[in-house]
């Protein structure tokens, strides 16, 4: 009786004529939704006594991130915006403690919007008896900043420049937490395995042809106003280059200690690959992260836009689950500091293998002089296999490394003293100068540098004006 009545209701509906439309239909969309959820990581880790620092724990990427992490066994420290006796951490990290049996997730304040804050987390944390960390997780740069506004005037005008300050202040706290945090993580062992991930936003490319003015720009003489996307892409490509840049700076430093057996103790070692590793990762689009801001549709309101738009959102941009894949991906991946391991390893084991097999000759010999017979085993194909490894310094999106060609400023002409210095050719002993290889990735080393100091400008005046407060 019950299913004639259901049949009854899906005939009525849906005439069995149209059935066959109906179901190439829903295999269309379904197709297009698993494409626009993009590709999963393969690679799994395990993060037990591995202890993982993440900023933006409550935004959506952030919480499964946060519970991502806990369930693979990492100590977590979260920086909260909120007093930690607000009910947004005192009553989800209790919640998501107890859903990953996990008890190391730990929560501190810092308002990554005053640079005052974050010093004194950092103070703090330096300070304190366990100073470990293995990742620095920057997730807060990733939800989108700036509202589709359609009227002008002046209110449109103050709207662009709060939101021109907050995108610079999410940009200039990554940098200082880094630069602050940075000593403790060149003093930890050569063989630890630390990352710093910048979670950056997928708008990079649309900001490629108005970098070259950014480049140019100066505190006092700030780039012209650009479209929101261009300004969000702006933010995430300046990211993308100071990830770059961080990355030469510490394969550039002397991060192995002196060989005593050396005659030579006056000069430093050479430079070896670091064993911290700074990378980009871009999640793709968002529903919650990426498209809601734009839309108006926040945690403190809401929006009809949003609302009218919510399913054809829904098939075309991802969850926070499909988004997280490629957070997990460079975090999960082997570094290559590992991957030569593994392979000394793995000729060791060969070493030993070719060890028996000639043990087993010997055998054999000896068994045909008694006159008995065994039959030779024949040999095993010796097994090549190529592991992917992170890329020091890339930006990654779904799960592979992006290439970009970023636009490079021209070259400064010699200053004079620089002229007088080449022609002259002292002899006499300087102190070394770190010299970093230009490698021409993501606009190579001098595009680096520019963008490395803008960071360095804009910091003083924030901390200025925060001082002013």
């Amino acid at each position: 009786m019950v299913l004639q009545l259901v049949y009854g209701a899906v005939t009525t509906i849906l005439p069995p004529k149209y059935w066959p439309h109906a179901l190439v239909t829903g295999t269309i969309l379904l197709v297009f939704y698993a494409y626009a959820q993009g590709r999963p990581t393969t690679r799994e880790r395990d993060l037990h006594a591995r202890t993982i620092l993440l900023t933006g724990p409550f935004t959506p990427l952030g919480l499964v991130a946060l519970t991502a992490l806990a369930k693979r066994g990492a100590h977590i420290i979260a920086l909260s915006p909120y007093p930690l006796s607000h009910p947004v951490p005192s009553l989800l990290l209790p919640l998501i403690r107890s859903t990953t049996k996990n008890e190391n997730i730990y929560a501190e304040h810092c308002d990554l919007n005053s640079p005052t804050s974050i010093r004194k987390f950092c103070t703090s944390f330096l300070t304190g008896q366990e100073t470990r960390l293995d990742a620095l997780v920057f997730a807060h740069e990733y939800p989108s900043i700036g509202r589709i506004w359609f009227l002008g005037g002046k209110a449109r005008r103050e709207k662009e420049e709060r939101e021109r300050a907050q995108r610079e202040a999410a940009s200039l706290a990554s940098f200082l937490l880094t630069t602050l945090l940075l000593p403790a993580l060149l003093v930890a062992p050569v063989e630890r395995d630390i990352r710093i991930v910048h979670v950056v936003n997928p708008f990079y490319a649309a900001a490629l042809p108005a970098f070259p003015a950014f480049l140019n720009s100066t505190p006092s003489s700030p780039p012209a106003p650009q479209p929101l996307v261009m300004s969000e892409g702006l933010r995430a490509l300046r990211t993308v280059v100071l990830t770059r840049h961080l990355q030469r700076i510490l394969d550039s430093l002397p991060n192995r200690a002196a060989d005593p057996k050396s005659k030579s103790q006056t000069t430093p070692p050479e430079p070896q690959p670091s064993n911290i590793l700074s990378v980009a990762a871009c999640p793709g689009i968002s529903r919650r992260d990426t498209i809601a801001p734009f839309l108006g549709a926040t945690e403190n309101g809401w929006s009809l836009a949003y609302l009218v738009l919510f399913l054809p959102l829904m098939l075309v941009t991802k969850t926070p689950e499909s988004a997280l894949q490629t957070l997990l991906h460079v975090l999960f991946l082997p570094t290559p500091l590992k991957r030569a391991q593994a392979k000394i390893d793995a000729a060791a084991d060969e070493e030993r293998k070719a060890e028996e097999e000639r043990a087993a000759a010997a055998a054999a010999a000896a068994a045909q002089e008694e006159g008995t017979e065994e039959k030779k085993a024949p040999e095993r194909p010796k097994r090549v296999g190529n592991v992917e490894v992170l890329k020091p310094g890339a930006l990654y999106r779904e799960c592979a490394v992006v290439q970009l060609d970023v636009p490079r400023p021209p070259a400064p002409p010699l200053d004079e003293k620089e002229k007088g210095a080449k022609k002259k050719g002292k002899k006499a002993a300087e102190e070394p100068i770190i010299v970093m290889e230009d490698d021409g990735e993501y606009g190579g080393e001098a595009v680096g540098r520019a963008v490395w100091e803008w960071y360095e400008a804009r910091l003083k005046d924030w901390e200025a004006r925060d001082a002013e407060r």
